[in-house]
């Protein structure tokens, strides 16, 4: 690594440290680039990139004409921790990714069975409502599922679960673009079913709603490749091209 690099790691790491130091809040303004060139003793290109870098770590974001600020949002987690966009076996990841959700997602809601306050309570009535709606009405609903699951996650009091998201998230995505939201019914229900649980404080409720909400979806993922691969086996061949010697 050339000695810009190495400059430029130093820096990004010096503002991970002046945050942390300064207890800079999500959403909190850092000082401007000349004032952070004089700070860390080194050019304002070299702030720049550092700033670069932590924004595409998701620990900064860029408000051109206000200044840098920390992150609002699952700070120092970016959209796919785990690069799963990379991975082209759709179909194993999809099916994984359901696999791990079962493996965490009930623990979860059974953790906000005990951690959730009344707002958080009152907060995920109000956004499975939401999906209900959006659902009946056949509009798109994944940005509120999504928010119903992370609002779980929040309420669940494990500092390290919210960070997890991501992964949940993708499996969401994933699912509904694949099975193209056909769960209506049993989404609306098990949504029900897991924030009931949750209110009523009952631990093993809410986890086995859970269940059930995750046992739908991966038995839907499992019917949907099953009637892809039937309608490969059955689509007639193309007819062979004939050759015109005329």
């Amino acid at each position: 690594m050339d000695t810009a690099s190495n400059l430029i790691n130093r820096t990004t790491e010096k503002l991970v440290h002046y945050i942390l130091d300064n207890n800079v809040c999500a959403g909190g303004k850092l000082p401007n680039e000349l004032e952070l060139s004089r700070l860390f003793g080194v050019g304002r290109s070299t702030v720049r990139e550092a700033v670069k870098a932590l924004v595409g770590r998701n620990i900064l974001t860029v408000k051109h004409g206000a200044g840098t600020f920390v992150a609002c949002k699952q700070i120092g987690v970016t959209d796919d921790p785990l690069g799963f966009a990379f991975i082209k076996d759709k179909k194993k990841l999809i099916s994984d990714l359901i696999e791990m959700r079962m493996v965490i997602e009930p623990r979860i809601a059974a953790l906000a069975a005990t951690g959730a306050s009344a707002k958080d309570i009152a907060e995920m009535r109000v956004l499975a409502k939401d999906v209900e709606t959006l659902m009946n009405s056949g509009e798109d609903h994944m940005q509120k599922d999504i928010e119903l699951h992370t609002k779980i996650a929040q309420s669940s009091g494990n500092l390290i679960v919210p960070n997890l998201m991501p992964i949940i998230q993708r499996a969401i995505l994933l699912f509904a673009s694949t099975t193209e939201k056909k769960l209506r019914y049993e989404t609306i229900n098990t949504h029900k079913l897991i924030v009931d649980a949750i209110e009523n404080r009952d631990s093993i409720a809410a986890a086995d709603a859970m269940i059930l909400h995750i046992a739908h979806n991966r038995d839907r993922i499992r019917r949907f490749f099953i009637e892809i691969e039937t309608e490969i086996k059955e689509e007639p061949a193309p007819p062979v091209n004939q050759v015109n010697n005329g």
